[in-house]
């Protein structure tokens, strides 16, 4: 009866797992429903016609690479590699903290083009979507630190607690990236 007891327990998704998904599939539910608010306004009528700009391309492209950078880290980290762990890690907060930047430096160009946040609905939407979004990315940068006091502060050891914490800001993060790629695109269809 133990044997197919602790059988069964190998197989269970872990509950801080199971938790993260639970929170992810939350939300991919609120993102949804306000790309799909956005869709049935513009729809509505007086909706004021903008380009992003350019700058949320290169936004695109740097959490696209720390998505790169911290799978590589990770990829590192259990193969017993150090120095590269480390260094990825690293890069991935400051690219983190760069497309942080970028969206503000982004919001700060819809501005100047007069695109704010009161013009009109449509820019509104996009400062609240993207903000929101800034927001959980802001989360992943916290739980970065988080990793990064692991990776330097505690002897480097690969054992399965530390993997399974690191194993969360993985997938959360690879989450946020996929997600910012998900509403670039969006807003680059509604926009043409």
């Amino acid at each position: 009866m133990n044997t197919v007891s602790t059988e069964y327990g190998h197989n269970k998704i872990h509950s801080h797992k199971f938790a993260l998904w639970v929170a992810i599939a939350t939300i991919i539910m609120m993102f949804g429903a306000f790309t799909s608010a956005y869709i049935v306004r513009r729809a509505a009528g007086n909706w004021y016609e903008f380009k992003l700009p350019d700058i949320f391309f290169l936004n695109t492209l740097v959490i696209v690479a720390s998505s790169v950078t911290l799978h590589a880290s990770y990829r590192a980290f259990l193969k017993g590699a150090e120095k590269p762990y480390k260094v990825l890690l690293s890069a991935t907060f400051v690219l983190g903290i760069a497309f942080v930047v970028l969206q503000y430096l982004g919001w700060n160009a819809m501005t100047a083009m007069g695109a704010t946040f009161t013009t009109n609905p449509s820019s509104s939407f996009v400062y609240v979507i993207s903000g929101l979004h800034a927001a959980h990315v802001l989360g992943g940068v916290a739980a970065l630190v988080v990793a990064m006091v692991h990776a330097h502060v505690l002897p480097f050891k690969a054992t399965p607690r530390r993997r399974l914490r690191f194993e969360l800001v993985v997938h959360y993060w690879h989450f946020v990236d996929v997600l910012w790629v998900y509403l670039f695109v969006f807003f680059l269809i509604q926009s043409s």
